[in-house]
Formats: C-alpha cells, sequence, structure tokens
C-alpha cells in the first residue's frame, strides 16, 4: 500500500490576481470547474492501493486544507504545519519520519499539491511501473515526455534502462535556453523534471543522513518537539527554522547512485502560468477561453476570468484578462511570466492586493468585505452550520449585525439570545461577544463595523474551538 505524500506548500504568484499568498493555486478550482487542484490531486489516487494521505502545508493555510479534506471525506489525513518554508528535502523528511512512525517502512508517492495530470490510467500505469524499482531500493522520479522546448522547466537525462520500465537517471539539467530544449526535444533521451517521486521511507532518510544530514537531524527535532492541535500536527518552530533550506534534488536526487525515472506521458502540466492554463484548457473556434460572464467581440486566443461581474473584449488576440473583485489583470499572453513581478511592486508598496481576496476563508466560514470608508466597513458574512466564531472584543469598533437567513446565536456581554431572519443587534465597543450558527443551514448576515480603527487585528480572543491565539 502506498503513502501518499501531498506537498501543498507555495504561493502562485504569477497566477495572481486569482491565486493570493493566503488562498495560492493548489486551494483554487482552475483546471476543474468542481474541484481545487488539490482536491483533484487527491481524487487522482482513487483506483490505487493508498493508505490515508499526508499533507504538509503552511500554518496560514491550515483551514483551507482542513476544510477542502472534509468536502473529500478525508477528515482523517494526517496535516503536517511548517511553521516555516524550507524546500521539498525536509518537507518531504518530515513526511517520511511521520509514515515511519504510523506503518512499517512504506512506500511513499510525493506528489505536488498543484499539478494537472488529464489521463489518470496513464498516471497509474507509470506508478505500477515505478513500484518494482521502489521496492528494490531505488529512489524513483517521473520524467514528463516533454512535448515542445520548453524553457521553464528543469531536466532529466535517461540514462541506461532498468527492468521494468524504468531508467537509471543520466543527470539533472537546470532550465536550458531555448536553442538548448529544441536539441533535448530532438534528442529524446531528455525530460522534464516534474518534482514527483516513489521511494521507502528509509531509503530516503538513509540518502539523506549520508548527504545532508543536518537536514535529517532538524527534521528528526522539529517532528520530536512537535505537538497536536485539533486535526493538525505542528512542527516545533525553533528546531525547524535552523534546517537547512533544500529542494530534494539538491540534497539527495543529484548525489545518489540509486535515482531512476520513469516516463510519464499523461497530458501533465504544473499550470505555472496564465499562459499555461490557457493551453490545458478547452477553446473555443477562435481559440479563446473563457470563464464567467463575457462577452467576446473579434477576439481569439485570448483567456478571460470574469469573477463577479460582465468583461467585454473587442478586436484583441493573445491576451489574458483576469478580473476579480479588488483587482484587474491584462497581458500578453507570451510576458504572463512577468506577472510575479506586479505582485513584487505590490508588496513594495505595502498594499494587500497580494495577500488575500476581498473574500476571506476562515475555519467557520468566509467574508467578503464589500464596501469601506472612512470609520466604517461594511462585510457579508457566512458562517457554516453548527460553526462559532471566537469569543472576542474589539477596542476601537462596534458592529452591528443584520441577520439575512438563517438563525444567529449571539453572546453579547452577559447575555446570549438567537437573531432570526431581517433582524439585527448591536455589539458596543469593548464588550465581549460570540457568533454561532446553531441550524442545520449556513447562517448570512451582514456587519457593519463603525469605528477609529477597523483592522484584522483588533479582535482580543478569549476563547476558540479553533485554537486560534
Amino acid at each position: 500500500m502506498l503513502f501518499p505524500v501531498i506537498m501543498a506548500g507555495g504561493s502562485g504568484s504569477r497566477l495572481w490576481p486569482l491565486s493570493r499568498q493566503l488562498n495560492p493555486k493548489q486551494f483554487l478550482a482552475l483546471a476543474d470547474a468542481q474541484l481545487s487542484m488539490l482536491q483533484a490531486t487527491l481524487q487522482r489516487l482513487q483506483g490505487l492501493q493508498v493508505a490515508l494521505p499526508c499533507l504538509i502545508c503552511n500554518e496560514q493555510h491550515r483551514f483551507l486544507v482542513a476544510e477542502q479534506l472534509r468536502q473529500l471525506g478525508l477528515e482523517q489525513a494526517t496535516i503536517l504545519l511548517e511553521p516555516v518554508g524550507r524546500n521539498t528535502a525536509p518537507a518531504i523528511a518530515l513526511a517520511a519520519l511521520q509514515a515511519l512512525s504510523q506503518a512499517d517502512d512504506p512506500i511513499l508517492l510525493v506528489l505536488a499539491a498543484d499539478h494537472l495530470i488529464q489521463d489518470v490510467e496513464a498516471f497509474h500505469a507509470s506508478i505500477r511501473t515505478a513500484l518494482p524499482l521502489a521496492e528494490a531500493g531505488r529512489l524513483v522520479t517521473f520524467g514528463i515526455v516533454p512535448t515542445h522546448p520548453e524553457t521553464g522547466y528543469g531536466y532529466i537525462e535517461r540514462g541506461a534502462a532498468l527492468a521494468p520500465g524504468g531508467f537509471a537517471v543520466g543527470r539533472f539539467v537546470e532550465k536550458p535556453d531555448l536553442s538548448t530544449a529544441r536539441d533535448y526535444l530532438a534528442c529524446g533521451d531528455y525530460f522534464w523534471n516534474s518534482g514527483m517521486f516513489l521511494f521507502r521511507a528509509s531509503r530516503y532518510l538513509e540518502e539523506l543522513e549520508r548527504f545532508q544530514p543536518a537536514i535529517l537531524d532538524a527534521c528528526r527535532a522539529a517532528l520530536a518537539g512537535g505537538a497536536q492541535d485539533l486535526c493538525f500536527t505542528r512542527i516545533d518552530r525553533k528546531a525547524f527554522s535552523a534546517c537547512p533550506e533544500d529542494s530534494i534534488d539538491y540534497a539527495v536526487m543529484e548525489k545518489t547512485g540509486a535515482a531512476a525515472m520513469v516516463p510519464l506521458d499523461a497530458g501533465w502540466s504544473d499550470i505555472g502560468s496564465w499562459s499555461a492554463l490557457w493551453e490545458v484548457s478547452a477553446k473555443d473556434a477562435e481559440g479563446n477561453v473563457f470563464k464567467g460572464d463575457v462577452l467576446a467581440q473579434d477576439s481569439c486566443n485570448t483567456y478571460v476570468h470574469a469573477d463577479s461581474r460582465l468583461v467585454a473584449t473587442v478586436g484583441v488576440e493573445d491576451l489574458v484578462i483576469v478580473e476579480t473583485k479588488d483587482a484587474v489583470l491584462v497581458a500578453h499572453r507570451d510576458r504572463v511570466q512577468d506577472v510575479k513581478k506586479i505582485v513584487e511592486r505590490i508588496k513594495e508598496a505595502g498594499r494587500p492586493e497580494h495577500l488575500n481576496h476581498r473574500e476571506v476563508y476562515r475555519p467557520w466560514g468566509v467574508y467578503d468585505a464589500i464596501d469601506n470608508g472612512h470609520r466604517y466597513q461594511v462585510k457579508r458574512i457566512t458562517v457554516r452550520p453548527g460553526a462559532k466564531l471566537s469569543v472576542q472584543m474589539h477596542h476601537h469598533r462596534a458592529e452591528h449585525w443584520i441577520v439575512v437567513s438563517g438563525t444567529a446565536k449571539v453572546t453579547n456581554g452577559e447575555n446570549t439570545y438567537l437573531v432570526t431572519e431581517n433582524q439585527s443587534t448591536y455589539i458596543p465597543v469593548g464588550q465581549v461577544h460570540a457568533l454561532e450558527n446553531p441550524g442545520v443551514i449556513p447562517l448570512e448576515l451582514i456587519e457593519v463595523q463603525s469605528g477609529a480603527y477597523l483592522g484584522e487585528d483588533d479582535i482580543v480572543r478569549f476563547e476558540d474551538v479553533y485554537g486560534r491565539a
């Protein structure tokens, strides 16, 4: 039985403004209308004999991960929270150590949460080809059969053939220039480096100890010093912060003599840019991809994502247009790799648009900051059935709550009462309060905040069922 390890870190800045730091691309429904990329990765495991997955994610994304697992009925999955990012070699080491504590030296199937694989049967076939190699002690990576001369990926050179369909790794190659990439494609011995792996937990740790013992020592200490928090395993911050930062390729795969490669031809993409998403999406007769409310006149080879309003195009071609509630991106398809430069400028300017959407997800539901001005802010709040916001107070703002649908259970100082549809209540400045949905349908309400300071950091929590500070 395979032990799936899903790496769900990363910020996906090249897919801004849809992908944000607190809601990056792995948690978005990009290639699939119903499933996020993380959920599609997990669904792709159906048909294989696998244990419950182990997910590795940033602390900031823990409730997004937990909710998306809940939607798939995978609440019992292991979620490891990285307090800081240390690249893939330490992340996989944490998962391998965790796997050894749960099973008898399982074979790890290491996947990224934000990859697209269109041919699931071919994906499964490559895993079955790789399995005997992993059982024999090889560290197997999957090499993507290239379809064009790509300069954005690293490559793997195929070495000697290994039964039953794999190859030794000749060498790993950094991202090439266009001329070299063309030579690689014509040669036929080079494959894109997918960043997916199959190996026994103990074999990976043996090779890591051989080549980067400091990483393994730090990961052992970080996991041993961790703690269970609800459904999450928190890694010790101090020990993990001391861990060297390195990728699995640099730390192990480029040094070990046990590396093997199995070709994978399954419609793979890492959806690393808007142009990549355009390439793998179904197009109309003019080569356009439209998501949302879009009207196009004499437009071709264009990607348009309309999130909240009508987007109309006239006489354009080869563009990417992405509209969200708080930002609009217009870029030439050949320049979408530079979107990350816009994100960098947003950060440098101290603006918030890189961090989160206008809609912000919380463990209890979601809120949408629909309007704000001098000394006021208006939010639309949705609370899931059975969920409860923390018992809290604010030093600088008062709040009016108007229930639109459902029933709210309100704690307001010493009083607890129900507020139903078309009713309202008022929370004065400094009043300890809480909000709960005791019903079986979502609670929708409008919150009007007023006061001298309306920042999200003006929250003093006294009690929280989700363990937040």
